[in-house]
């Protein structure tokens, strides 16, 4: 399920490749200058007369709709440049729209590089090359498996390098012009934009535009030139013209046939009428990217350190959104010193109900009793939660059931994180990962407002205790005392999920 087979909508069948030269990075390459035309340029050049060098304006995209509909307002209002890096990028619905877009946005000159993690690229590696032999598209991949033309090899070379192939990009990032930006915890695919029938995420993302677009392009260049980051052009197989051309005319078709993009635009548009209209309720402030960087050998962890630094800054109030929660004592006793001084703490994650990684639960449930011992206030999104109407699903698509994917926090009415970072030891120690820090009150009342409504009893469960030391788990309808779950298969996949190493995770 990778780029790659999007280029034939799953129609096609791809020829693999038998391997990819690993010989460092490919010859640098760097983000061209900030377009000066456009409008992007025009929206960020208005900001800096009225604000200052410093400020961006900023939108949270709380819903999925507009996750989606805002990235392709970019990738079509893009001149110059448009950068994308990602870890998942799915041959669904969203997935195809969103690559017809950027090819299209390549086809009319704009410069595209793309930066995609390997994990689920096997067997594609001749799409993968019609795609980089495409003008103006540059491709790359993060920490690529060298043997590629089975899952068996793939498997081998997986147990005789597990340190290294173990590590992920787990990055979510988009930039338009230099000028524009979307980063936050959405891969592309119908998941994460409201559009997957079996089950729709909520997730959150920040729309930036101004110096927030300059910032993306410097952590993108580090990506772009690691020694993590190998060329398609490295592939052993070469570009095929006739299977590019057949591949580019089934994705234009399906696209042209599919009802779940009923509600977006299918063709490229002119969006100066809809950004200028953003432009008026933008959130101003200043921000400061950070990301886990890519030494040769390792991967130098930033991101967990300047998060609980980011969270010390609380003095009044912390409000915590996080798909993916296995803390330490360590994290409990930083909870614990902030609950005394006077702090106010309160974290929503997923129930067992809502997870889609159930391994995950086995871990974080022994971890629920301190968490209230710290003084924090736990919330567990529901399966059913009254948002999914309105921000998880996408018309028309009606999901079966919601899970959370968020990675977000709020600090004092002051602050705000937006980013790809869970927190659980993967995150913390293995994959590599990224976020936003936004000093801008006005984006924190927002930011607030969102958490604060999902913690609402008719689209979460608190997690409370009773007098006699129980946990048991309200929301709007019931009580009940034991955690929820959508069936009792997840409960024997919880159970049996607790005996995996924790630091996988």
């Amino acid at each position: 399920m990778a780029l790659a087979m999007m280029l034939c909508c799953a129609l096609l069948a791809g020829c693999s490749s038998r391997s990819i030269e690993q010989h460092g990075p490919a010859l640098p390459g760097y983000a061209l200058p900030p377009a000066q035309s456009g409008i992007l340029a025009a929206l960020a050049d208005d900001i800096t007369r009225q604000h200052g060098e410093q400020y961006s304006g900023f939108r949270i995209l709380d819903s999925n709709y507009s996750g989606l509909y805002w990235r392709l307002a970019l990738i079509d209002s893009a001149t110059t440049s448009l950068e994308i890096q990602t870890y998942l990028w799915y041959p669904d619905a969203s997935g195809r729209l969103m690559l017809e877009r950027v090819v299209r946005a390549a086809q009319r000159g704009v410069r595209v590089r793309l930066i995609l993690d390997d994990l689920l690229m096997q067997g594609h590696d001749q799409l993968i090359a019609n795609l980089q032999a495409q003008e103006n598209i540059e491709f790359r991949l993060f920490n690529p498996w060298t043997q590629r033309d089975s899952l068996v090899h793939r498997a081998g070379e997986m147990v005789a390098q597990m340190e290294r192939l173990n590590t992920r990009m787990h990055d979510k990032l988009l930039i338009a012009d230099g000028r524009a930006a979307v980063i936050g915890g959405r891969n592309i695919g119908d998941h994460y934009f409201g559009l997957a029938e079996p089950y729709n995420f909520h997730d959150t993302d920040l729309l930036g535009i101004g110096p927030i677009g300059e910032q993306a392009n410097v952590m993108f260049d580090k990506f772009w030139n690691s020694p993590w980051v190998v060329s398609a052009q490295n592939l052993s197989t070469a570009p095929d013209a006739a299977s590019a051309s057949a591949q580019w005319q089934a994705l234009v078709a399906a696209n042209a046939a599919e009802p779940k993009l009923a509600q977006l635009p299918r063709q490229p548009k002119d969006w100066t009428a809809q950004l200028r209209a953003e432009a008026a309720d933008l959130r101003i402030g200043r921000s400061q990217l950070v990301y886990d960087e890519t030494g040769t050998k390792q991967i130098d962890q930033n991101v967990l350190p300047q998060m609980f630094n980011f969270f010390g800054l609380a003095q009044r109030e912390l409000l915590i959104m996080n798909a993916y929660v296995i803390p330490s004592t360590k994290v409990m006793d930083f909870m614990a010193e902030l609950t005394a001084r006077g702090v106010s703490t309160r974290l929503l994650t997923n129930s067992l109900a809502s997870h889609d990684v159930p391994a995950v639960n086995s871990h974080y449930e022994p971890w629920r009793d301190d968490f209230l011992d710290a003084g924090v206030a736990l919330y567990e999104l529901r399966s059913d939660p009254a948002i999914a109407a309105t921000v998880v699903d996408s018309p028309p698509v009606r999901a079966t059931f919601t899970g959370l994917h968020s990675k977000t926090a709020e600090v004092d009415r002051r602050y705000v994180f937006i980013g790809s970072m869970n927190f659980d030891p993967r995150s913390a120690r293995i994959n590599t990962e990224m976020g936003a820090f936004v000093d801008s009150p006005a984006l924190a009342q927002d930011m607030a407002a969102i958490i604060e409504r999902d913690m609402q009893p008719e689209n979460a469960w608190q997690v409370l205790r009773n007098d006699a030391g129980q946990l048991y788990w309200r929301n709007s309808e019931e009580t009940v005392d034991r955690q929820p779950a959508r069936d009792g298969l997840q409960r024997v996949m919880n159970l049996l999920m607790k005996l995996g190493p924790q630091d996988q995770y």
